[in-house]
């Protein structure tokens, strides 16, 4: 492993340390509750392509709960491929993460587009399965999907 994994690995567990002390020291303090401002969470590929970016969930907010859940407001989650174009965009005005199992789930609304922009969905309700990037919808989904720019069209 390179030191440029290392140190990318180092931080990543660094951050998960001082958000697990946020939420211990939270729960110790029963007089007021502490969150996390411009919260991000970073996924890398497994090994060979582990200094590559697999996916980012960051939120403006993220208030610890119990049992490792985190409260996330304006949720915003992306997936990148190997060649580090992004895949998806996810926004949900508020999410549950749970840090542990690496879900992230809401009965509230969500969009969903593509990095090209041609292909949306929205719905209500959603599970993100961090693992295997899997994405669940469950209620009014509604599909867009828009083609290119027509050139070159003869009536």
């Amino acid at each position: 492993m390179n030191a440029k994994a290392n140190t990318a690995r180092i931080t990543l567990i660094a951050g998960i340390a001082l958000l697990f002390a946020a939420v211990s020291s939270g729960r110790e303090q029963q007089n007021g509750v502490r969150h996390a401002s411009d919260f991000i969470s970073t996924e890398y590929y497994e090994p060979p392509h582990q200094q590559k970016i697999k996916s980012v969930l960051s939120g403006a907010e993220a208030l610890p709960q119990p049992g490792g859940l985190l409260i996330v407001k304006q949720l915003k989650l992306e997936t990148f491929g190997l060649d580090g174009k992004l895949e998806v965009t996810i926004l949900a005005p508020e999410c549950i993460y749970d840090t542990f199992k690496g879900l992230a789930n809401s009965p509230g609304h969500l969009q969903v587009r593509t990095g090209d922009g041609k292909f949306r969905i929205e719905g209500d309700g959603f599970l993100w399965r961090q693992s295997n990037s899997f994405l669940t919808i469950s209620n009014n989904v509604r599909t867009v999907i828009e083609y290119g720019a027509k050139t070159n069209l003869k009536p």
